[in-house]
């Protein structure tokens, strides 16, 4: 799931949680009935905080990940929140003589870890423990492992909560919760109850489980009734030493985040912000509203409801008021900010991911049914970027992925990718430790690699790569004897078997019939092998060009490799099965500046480009060393700014280029200049790469040392 949508729902929920809190502390319907008013507070109240910790995880807690900033980023601003609200109720704390107690430092730090310094404030130390948990459980042992250790924790704080009459009357539970309270005066906390949230948040939004309205909607109105029915029993039989946190609490809160996802219209900024402002300072309303009561009668705090109705107005004008003023001064130094980034910024990488869905799904319907596609993601997945490639994939529900080296792979785990990797070049056999840690399938290039990755003695995943005729990598198909003994080797666990076809990009006759005799050679082996008896794992042949030429064959993969991103390796190819690919990657960067040129003047290095007229120039800020190949230098190639064709004059730099823009009207430092992609015309990496003799994935390559990529 694609976490930069609109989220409206949740938006919206986060001002009704925030004023569910306000009745939290101020019990609306105590005056009016005492059954009512604990529904109202301690069961539909206690969806708030688990609200706000889901909220937190969906936007934070990922498996796929390339740092800690993310965390580190939530991290500071809780604490520096958490730091402005201990001082604002510093005053109410002497009042109330809080520095006055025993054992007064210990008692703080206590606070300020678990409890909070004031009663409400336990919710953002809990959220920096509860996230911190989370996210490592996620990114070291994955959503189900994560899932299952946080619900145990909140099965240990369940029992020290609403169900620590049961754990009292068993004396080793009771000594140990005498412990835990010792230190936090409640099991509501970020340990034992933040992390499941943050870890469920998390969960909805890397998957993509689909379910009805309906479905989500009759599941939630289910849990929740069992949760009241849950809470209601404890609290006649009064079992609770506190009540928030309940069996079907967690179960309820997934449906219910379920649905408000549903809802996706704009985000609301203000909203979000209005909340959290609501739930900091509703405590220092509802001091207000006492101290108020001495000049306007006390039925404004006698009555429950109206009091929770001024507060809750007081709460929420204030928010607004605090929200204008902190929207103003953001809004100037991101305005700053913005600005300083545009006048540095010089040239960049763009993804259309929606055109890699596209793409993907394409590919999959000329797929024979039985085929899974593997997704070559190798040499930063075509220079597109493997992170940003390979992360959206294993959310679209790919689970199959190709590198070229082990450390191709390890990264791919790093960033969370689950599924099958599979190594498509050599690894030194000593690494074998590290292909059985990430859990990466080796190829295996030849018979004597095989056995020295054997003499590891360590259990490794493999596929054999079998040579039909390319004469790069793989056992020779007719070393039959070979591939068999590899099977039978103790520490090489194969799960593939796999050849490639060296001109499949062609449809010549000649080209054709050496393919076909590949794809026999292959065969003939995997026939051979039946005939010894040998269970014969997936098999694979096709990459893009054996798809789209070879479609009639069944295999249990097809590696894609450059169709996956929506060109193929010439312009203008024809090829046996048409699909309309859409390119992913746009290459743009900055018009830096603009001088006038004479008539005669040269222009870049060696003077290769003499102006024959007086012409304008820009300068626009990318070159060589951000892959863009050399020899487009001299009118080679171009670019398109404000949609017209500007030519590349003189030679290409490392770091900028030139281009000719006195036919280009309106021009100005700072426009974009799109030197692979559309604007109103097409600049596509084909015909580029042919401009230089060379192939699109050769240019595409090359792309990423030291660009930014930035999503569309």
């Amino acid at each position: 799931m694609k976490k930069s949508g609109n989220y409206s729902g949740i938006d919206c929920f986060r001002m009704i949680a925030a004023l569910l809190i306000v009745a939290i502390h101020t019990s609306p319907l105590l005056s009016f009935n005492e059954t009512a008013d604990f529904i109202l507070t301690r069961i539909i109240g206690r969806v708030a905080v688990p609200f706000f910790f889901m909220t937190s995880g969906f936007f934070l807690i990922s498996r796929y990940s390339c740092n800690n900033e993310k965390l580190k980023t939530f991290i500071k601003k809780t604490a520096v929140i958490y730091g402005i609200a201990i001082v604002i109720y510093i005053p109410i704390n002497i009042y109330k003589g809080y520095f006055s107690m025993d054992n007064l430092l210990l008692n703080i730090i206590k606070d300020i870890i678990f409890d909070g310094t004031f009663y409400h404030l336990w919710y953002l130390p809990a959220s920096i423990i509860g996230a911190a948990l989370a996210w490592y459980m996620v990114r070291r042992l994955g959503y189900s492992k994560a899932l299952i250790i946080s619900a145990l924790l909140y099965i240990v704080g369940l029992f020290g909560d609403s169900y620590f009459g049961i754990a009292e009357q068993i004396e080793v539970l009771k000594q140990f919760y005498s412990l835990i309270f010792q230190v936090s005066d409640y099991t509501r906390n970020g340990i034992f109850f933040a992390p499941i949230f943050f870890v469920l948040g998390g969960m909805i939004a890397d998957t993509n489980v689909k379910r009805s309205l309906s479905i989500n909607g009759m599941a939630f109105a289910g849990t929740f009734a069992l949760m009241v029915v849950e809470a209601m029993t404890l609290h006649t039989f009064n079992v609770q030493r506190h009540d928030s946190m309940y069996i079907f609490l967690p179960v309820c809160m997934f449906f219910l985040f379920h649905l408000l996802l549903y809802w996706k219209e704009r985000r609301f900024a203000l909203i979000r912000m209005a909340a959290l402002i609501v739930y900091i300072i509703h405590p220092m309303m509802i001091v207000i509203v006492h101290f108020l009561a001495k000049f306007l009668g006390d039925i404004i705090v006698e009555n429950s409801l109206i009091n929770y109705l001024i507060v809750c107005l007081l709460s929420v004008l204030f928010s607004i008021v605090a929200t204008i003023f902190i929207n103003k001064f953001t809004t100037s130094r991101n305005s700053i900010k913005k600005k300083w980034c545009f006048e540095t910024e010089r040239a960049w990488i763009e993804l259309n991911l929606d055109n890699l869905a596209y793409n993907v799904n394409a590919l999959q319907k000329v797929m024979a049914e039985k085929s899974t596609l593997m997704a070559v993601v190798k040499t930063q997945a075509y220079g597109h970027g493997a992170f940003q490639i390979a992360t959206f994939l294993n959310q679209m529900g790919v689970k199959a992925f190709a590198v070229a080296t082990i450390d191709e792979g390890i990264q791919l785990r790093r960033y969370g990718i689950c599924g099958e990797i599979l190594i498509l070049g050599y690894t030194n056999p000593n690494r074998a430790k590290e292909l059985k840690k990430y859990d990466l399938m080796q190829t295996l290039i030849d018979f004597k690699y095989a056995k020295a990755l054997n003499r590891q003695k360590i259990a490794v995943k493999a596929h054999i790569k079998i040579d039909t005729g390319m004469n790069r990598l793989g056992v020779s198909f007719d070393n039959i004897n070979e591939v068999k003994m590899i099977f039978s080797m103790k520490y090489i666990k194969v799960c593939g078997i796999y050849t490639h076809l060296c001109c499949a990009d062609t449809l010549l006759p000649e080209d054709v019939e050496f393919s076909e005799n590949q794809i026999d050679n292959f065969y003939y082996l995997i026939d051979k092998l039946k005939e010894r008896g040998i269970q014969i794992p997936k098999v694979h042949i096709q990459s893009s060009y054996g798809l789209l030429n070879y479609p009639q064959l069944v295999c249990d993969y097809v590696r894609v490799g450059i169709a996956l991103y929506g060109v193929l390796s010439k312009p203008d190819e024809n090829t046996r099965v048409k699909i309309d690919l859409r390119p992913v990657l746009s290459l743009k960067a900055r018009v830096v500046l603009i001088r006038s040129v004479s008539k005669q003047d040269t222009v870049s290095y060696g003077r290769r480009f003499q102006a024959k007229r007086d012409s304008l120039i820009a300068i626009v800020s990318i070159g060589y060393g951000d892959g863009f190949p050399r020899d487009l230098s001299c009118q080679k190639g171009g670019v398109l700014i404000r949609g017209q064709y500007a030519p590349i004059v003189g030679r290409i730099c490392m770091d900028q280029l030139a281009v000719d823009i006195t036919e280009i009207e309106d021009v100005s430092v700072g426009n974009v200049a799109t030197l692979i992609g559309f604007d109103t015309m097409d600049i596509a990496a084909p015909d580029i790469a042919q401009h230089f003799n060379s192939i699109s994935n050769e240019l595409l390559c090359r792309m990423g040392a030291r660009l930014p990529i930035i999503i569309k």
